[in-house]
């Protein structure tokens, strides 16, 4: 299999493909095509949609995940597919049906079925889930909400600057989905097969010290894959929710895309047994 030469970046709620912006640059330099799509409606300003956040209410998951699989199956050879958050989600979707050569979910949201729900994260999305009318919104963050859940390793000055530039509102309907999902009959939107024998690689990067998405989420949903596949887990010390943006991101960003290479060339036919 040729070494792949497209990554496709995916961001999460509360920020937009700006929060990428380090990573684009950088893998960029370094010959590669990149790729940071928008969700369906985001494609404009963090000002743009803090100044009018309806496209934000009405995004659904299959909506995003349509969007992504188009664009995914539109290129010509398969990429390397990295998720931060609830991009995390998106790529474990997009590797169950079939693409990527490798994927990597960042500080990853949960896929259906991960039960763990430590406090650190009822805390951080607390601000969504405390009213069921939330679930038709979109629900911003304060700066103190933020600072908690996305940049706890930050001064409060380096967090209101991060919060300016990044911070949007999130859709409740997909954070009560998410929250929800495992108290639902049938499949939902976030459900993937644990057991499937031929998707790509997968690692999970984990921040140390993540309060939205806390390692144990991480380690939760990695053992969740019993298939023999290649998943991996990865955990880097001192690092908080918004990891593409804190110093010393490219340790970061090199581990992962050295991982995702070396396992899609090495990929072989028959897959090795899952480590969890």
């Amino acid at each position: 299999m040729p070494s792949p030469d497209t990554i496709v970046l995916i961001h999460g709620l509360w920020v937009t493909p700006r929060s990428w912006e380090h990573w684009i640059g950088h893998y960029q330099r370094r010959g590669y095509r990149v790729l940071a799509p928008a969700y369906p409606g985001f494609e404009v300003e963090v000002e743009a949609l803090n100044m009018d956040p309806s496209p934000i209410e009405a995004v659904t998951v299959p909506q995003i995940l349509a969007s992504l699989e188009g664009l995914v199956r539109g290129l010509e050879a398969p990429p390397v597919l990295m998720g931060h958050s609830a991009g995390g989600t998106f790529v474990q979707l997009l590797l169950d049906r079939g693409l990527g050569a490798a994927g990597v979910a960042i500080n990853s949201a949960p896929t259906e079925g991960v039960w763990v729900l430590p406090p650190s994260q009822l805390k951080a999305i607390f601000p969504v889930v405390k009213s069921p009318a939330n679930r038709h919104k979109a629900v911003p963050l304060t700066h103190e909400q933020w600072h908690y859940a996305f940049t706890n390793t930050f001064s409060e000055e380096e967090s209101r600057a991060l919060y300016a530039r990044y911070a949007i509102p999130a859709p409740g309907r997909l954070v009560w989905d998410s929250v929800l999902a495992n108290f639902k009959p049938g499949p939902q939107d976030t459900h993937v097969n644990y057991r499937n024998d031929a998707r790509a690689p997968l690692l999970f990067i984990a921040g140390g010290e993540d309060h939205l998405m806390p390692p144990s989420v991480q380690r939760s949903n990695a053992r969740h894959y019993h298939s023999r596949a290649v998943t991996e887990f990865k955990e880097f010390e001192g690092r908080c929710h918004l990891l593409p943006a804190q110093p010393g991101w490219e340790e970061v960003a090199d581990f992962a895309l050295a991982w995702a290479l070396d396992r899609a060339a090495t990929r072989p036919e028959e897959p090795a047994p899952s480590p969890f």
